[in-house]
C-alpha cells in the first residue's frame, strides 16, 4: 500500500484503514476485529506459494500468516515510521528476538548499547550468547568511537536504544549508521521510548526499527504487542518468516484493533506527555531532595544538543535520583496516589517504577552499580493528567519522606 503525501497526524488516524476492508453491506470506517482463524479459498491451486499471498488483494489463508485487522495495523505502523514493511508481533520482546535472529548466525558478533532494557540484555546473554553461539559486546554508545572500536570482522548487527531504559542516555543514530554500514553490519534501533511521533530512526540511517506497542503506540496499558519496521525487503522477508512460520509470534486480531485505535490519538497524547514531563522534570531539578534528573528536554541533560538534533520532542519518560536511602524511597513511593508503582510506561496514566528491584533486577548488583542504577533511582512515565495534580502528588511524597526522617531522628 503506497503512503500518500500526508502528514504524521493524518497517517496515525486513517492510514491502512479507510477503503481497506469491505463487506457485502458497507465499507467500514474502522477496521473490525477479524477473529476467523482460517479463510475459504476459491479452489485448488497447486502452484500456490504461501509467502506470495497478497493480503492487500484479499488473499488470506490462515490468520497466523495474515489477518485483515493485523494487516491494516502493519501498514499504518510502517507509514508512521516512514518505512516500507511493517510486522506486528505478540510482544515487544518477540519483535526484538525475531529481528536479531533474522540478522545473526552462529559465530556472528553483536555490538549493543550497554544501557539496554534489562530483558533485552538478558536475552542477548542467555539466548544468543549461551545457546546460539553469538558473541555480544556491550559498549557505552554515547561515544561513536567506542562503538567503532568494538566492531569485529564478524560483526553483523549494532543494537541500540535511544533514549535508553532507564538512564535516558542517547546515541547518535546517524553516527551509528555510519559505523554499521562502513563495516557491512545492520543497525537496529528500539524506538519505544519516544515513538515515531518524536523520532524516526529510519530517516537517520537505521536499517530496522522495533517497538513495544504496549507502550506509547497503544497508549492505554491494555494491550501487549510489538512491531518491526524496515525498508529492506530482504530483511523484511526474513523477519516475516520468523513472525509467521519460524516462531509464530503474531499479534492477535484484538490487540491489533486496540493498537489501531491507540495510534489515532498518539500525536495528541505525545504532546501532552511532553508538556507534563517537562514541567515535572523542571520541578524535580529545583528540589533540594533530588540529586539528579535525567530528561533529554532539559538543558542540563549532557546530550541535550543531540536530542534537539535527532528528535522533534523529548517524550514522557524521565528518571531521577532521590536524596534518600532505600527506606526513604519506600516512604516517598508509599505516599504517592497519582503515580502507581508499576512496570511498563507510555500509557495515559502516570506510573513510577524502581529499576533496581523491578525492571533491572535480573542484572547483578555489580552490573547495576557499574551502570549507575542505584537504589535511589526512580523512573517515571508521566501521563496526561492535569499537571498540577501530578505536582501536588510529588509534594505529598516529599512531605512523607521528610516526616519519616524527622520521626526517625526523634526516636534516636
Amino acid at each position: 500500500m503506497d503512503v500518500p503525501d500526508r502528514r504524521f497526524e493524518t497517517l496515525s488516524v486513517t492510514h491502512g484503514e479507510h477503503g481497506s476492508t469491505r463487506s457485502d453491506v458497507a465499507e467500514d470506517v474502522v477496521v473490525p476485529i477479524h477473529l476467523s482463524s482460517t479463510y475459504a479459498v476459491d479452489g485448488l491451486n497447486p502452484d500456490a506459494d504461501l509467502e506470495s499471498l497478497d493480503p492487500d488483494a484479499g488473499e488470506y489463508l490462515y490468520s497466523r500468516l495474515s489477518n485483515p485487522t493485523r494487516n491494516a495495523l502493519e501498514h499504518r505502523l510502517a507509514a508512521m515510521e516512514g518505512g516500507e514493511h511493517g510486522m506486528a508481533f505478540a510482544s515487544g520482546t518477540a519483535a526484538v528476538v525475531s529481528t536479531i535472529t533474522a540478522v545473526v548466525r552462529p559465530g556472528d558478533h553483536v555490538v549493543a548499547f550497554e544501557d539496554l532494557y534489562g530483558g533485552t540484555k538478558t536475552m542477548l546473554s542467555r539466548l544468543f550468547e549461551d545457546r546460539l553461539n553469538v558473541s555480544v559486546t556491550l559498549v557505552d554508545a554515547r561515544d561513536p568511537d567506542a562503538v567503532a572500536d568494538a566492531v569485529r570482522p564478524e560483526t553483523t548487527l549494532l543494537w541500540m536504544e535511544t533514549p535508553t531504559n532507564p538512564l535516558m542516555r542517547l546515541c547518535d543514530v546517524e553516527a551509528m549508521a555510519d559505523v554499521a554500514h562502513d563495516n557491512g553490519a545492520v543497525l537496529g534501533v528500539d524506538n519505544t521510548f519516544v515513538s515515531p511521533y518524536f523520532q524516526r530512526p529510519l530517516d537517520l540511517g537505521a536499517d530496522v526499527v522495533v517497538h513495544s506497542t504496549t507502550k506509547y503506540l497503544n497508549g492505554h496499558s491494555d494491550s501487549v504487542g510489538g512491531a518491526v519496521v524496515t525498508d529492506d525487503t530482504d530483511l523484511a522477508g526474513e523477519i516475516r518468516f520468523l513472525q509467521q512460520v519460524g516462531m509464530g509470534n503474531v499479534l492477535s486480531p484484538f490487540d491489533a484493533y486496540m493498537v489501531l485505535r491507540g495510534t489515532k490519538t498518539l500525536p495528541l497524547r505525545m504532546q501532552r506527555h511532553q508538556e507534563n514531563a517537562t514541567a515535572i522534570a523542571e520541578y524535580l531539578e529545583d528540589h533540594d531532595r533530588v540529586r539528579e534528573v535525567r530528561y533529554p528536554g532539559l538543558d542540563s541533560h549532557p546530550q541535550h544538543d543531540l536530542a534537539r538534533r535527532q528528535m522533534s520532542g523529548y517524550g514522557g519518560v524521565l528518571t531521577f535520583e532521590l536524596d534518600a536511602d532505600l527506606d526513604g524511597v519506600e516512604q516517598f513511593l508509599g505516599a504517592l496516589r497519582e503515580f502507581p508503582l508499576a512496570v511498563s510506561l507510555g500509557g495515559v496514566e502516570s506510573l513510577v517504577e524502581h529499576p533496581a528491584t523491578m525492571t533491572h533486577s535480573p542484572l547483578s548488583q555489580a552490573e547495576r552499580d557499574r551502570l549507575g542504577i542505584s537504589d535511589s533511582l526512580l523512573r517515571m512515565s508521566v501521563g496526561v493528567e492535569h499537571v498540577d495534580d501530578l505536582l501536588a502528588d510529588l509534594e505529598r511524597g516529599f512531605e512523607a519522606l521528610s516526616a519519616a526522617e524527622t520521626t526517625a531522628s526523634t526516636a534516636d
